[in-house]
């Protein structure tokens, strides 16, 4: 009878001990450009995922499990992001966020395809991407709606000869905007003056940049660059053409980073972005408070579009059905409501998302369109 007994008290507190037991978390990823020059791309999109996924744990996380995130720095570099790419591989995440620029996309799509791990991307754009039956979803708009858009503006504006300066080593990027941007353009009436590639891993030297492009004399400048490297090249067309109109693609798309870095020599700058600023909605003006709260300062496109992101995956998790796959469940539980916007995946796992235009105006961003 004793060791019947202790064998009972035995499992009684070896059940007891599970019952105990916290289930195991969900993993989540990110990928994103943490160490490069231009950081602050990769940094706001981190913030916003930090912010959703914090807020999904304080509501007691998904089906009672919390969420544990998992952070790999591809420092925009082919050789970094393969490493990074391998290391989340052999850690089977449920899901990664990420990558968040289009030449990293390149880089790890097909190491993620081959190991059958889906991703998810706020940012990337290519239409590289586009229209692919693959593990990859994409919430953003594509180069080619944005482009287009900022050609019809720009022409509206009065420019009818534009110079373009882009970033070569994003070029899945910016060589799909700039390709987009000028068959608009031309089909509108206007004509692109000359074009522009640099390295941004390189010793670039941004005047030079720009005197090419003022060669042609153009009556606008497009700058299809990183955040850092549109404020640079603003201050060199400032200095060699001061009154000349100037705009910039999405990717410079954090207002507030760019008076930051560029000064003066950004006002009166045009840029796109992805987000109604001028929205008077509970839900923008939450999601707004809650940001600056968390990391005391002003958020940017890339860190709304993140955060709806990560709040996609929340839902799908939260509808998926035991042994379900994130591809089948993504596919199947939207539309999902964003902050502003619907997301609404088509069967290849693109999205689209509205455009919108903001001027910069002395030390602040108004949204012009």
């Amino acid at each position: 009878m004793g060791k019947t007994s202790l064998l009972a008290g035995s499992l009684a507190l070896g059940w007891a001990l599970t019952a105990c037991t916290p289930p195991e978390p969900i993993r989540i990823a990110l990928l994103a450009g943490l160490s490069d020059r231009g950081s602050d791309f990769g940094e706001s999109v981190r913030n916003g995922v930090i912010l959703a996924i914090e807020q999904q744990n304080e509501a007691g996380g998904i089906n009672g499990r919390k969420i544990e995130l998992i952070v790999r720095d591809d420092g925009q570099d082919k050789a970094k992001a393969e490493l990074a790419a391998r290391e989340l591989i052999a850690l089977h995440p449920d899901i990664i966020i990420g990558p968040v620029t289009s030449s990293m996309a390149t880089v790890v799509i097909p190491l993620m395809d081959k190991a059958g791990q889906i991703m998810i991307s706020p940012t990337v754009a290519s239409t590289n991407f586009y229209g692919k039956d693959d593990n990859f979803f994409r919430v953003n708009c594509t180069t080619r709606e944005a482009a287009i858009q900022h050609a019809r503006v720009l022409y509206e504006r009065g420019a009818r000869r534009a110079g373009l300066a882009f970033d070569a080593s994003n070029l899945p990027f910016s060589g799909t905007w700039v390709e987009a941007f000028s068959a608009e353009f031309e089909k509108l009436g206007g004509s692109t003056s000359a074009t522009a590639g640099f390295e941004s891993a390189g010793s670039t030297r941004f005047s030079d940049v720009v005197a090419r492009l003022l060669a042609a004399k153009p009556d606008a400048l497009v700058l299809v660059a990183s955040t850092l490297d549109t404020a640079r090249l603003a201050q060199q067309a400032r200095r060699q053409a001061p009154g000349l109109p100037l705009s910039s693609s999405e990717w410079a798309a954090s207002a507030e980073a760019l008076i930051e870095m560029g000064g003066s020599a950004v006002d009166g700058l045009l840029m796109t972005h992805a987000y109604n600023r001028s929205d008077d909605s509970a839900a923008y003006q939450n999601f707004r408070n809650a940001f600056k709260q968390r990391f005391q300062r002003e958020f940017g496109s890339f860190s709304l579009l993140a955060y709806d992101t990560a709040n996609i995956v929340f839902a799908a998790m939260k509808k998926r059905q035991a042994g379900e796959g994130m591809k089948r469940a993504l596919l199947t539980y939207g539309p999902y409501q964003g902050v502003q916007q619907e997301i609404r995946f088509d069967a290849n796992g693109d999205a689209t998302r509205k455009v919108y235009f903001t001027e910069i105006r002395g030390d602040a961003p108004v949204q012009v369109k």
